[in-house]
């Protein structure tokens, strides 16, 4: 009588790494650059963020106008409860786009102009990590129109309109 074997043959176990392995090199790309575009969309959903709240700033604090991203965010325990909003911190937006800290990838910024009251401001938003965290910055400024550069390391506003 014929002895059986239990389990799978070493050239059985090879051929289904190999399968894993061709899945795996067709997916992981496509979920980076699912990743970079979703980090992309939240950017520009960050800047339109930033560029209420600077609509928003300038028509309460008339005398000051435009303000920088800092001005315009607050920390939980300043914008909660009684404590009412000031001109330094407005408890416009949250504090982890306000501290210009790495959200979803991209860094931010937000300069107003000189004067008082400011009349101009430029808001930024640049990959953290060019090529992994996303491909485009993205900016804009007081006329709220969101401009891109496909190279992701700046942005201006004589680049393209989104």
């Amino acid at each position: 009588m014929r002895k059986l074997q239990k389990g799978f043959s070493l050239i059985e176990l090879l051929i289904v790494v190999a399968i894993i392995l061709i899945i795996a090199a067709i997916a992981i790309p496509n979920l980076l650059r699912s990743r970079m575009a979703a980090n992309e969309a939240s950017a520009v959903g960050s800047l339109r963020t930033i560029n209420t709240a600077e609509v928003t700033f300038s028509t309460t604090y008339p005398t000051i106008g435009f303000t920088n991203l800092a001005n315009l965010g607050g920390a939980a325990s300043s914008c909660a409860g009684s404590t009412f909003a000031s001109s330094t911190a407005a408890c416009l937006i949250d504090d982890v786009l306000a501290t210009a800290a790495v959200k979803s990838g991209y860094n931010f910024s937000a300069t107003a102009g000189s004067g008082a009251p400011a009349v101009t401001y430029i808001s930024l938003g640049v990959p953290s990590v060019n090529g992994q965290s996303g491909q485009r910055a993205f900016c804009s400024d007081q006329s709220g129109v969101i401009r891109f550069n496909a190279g992701g390391t700046a942005c201006t506003s004589t680049d393209s309109a989104l």
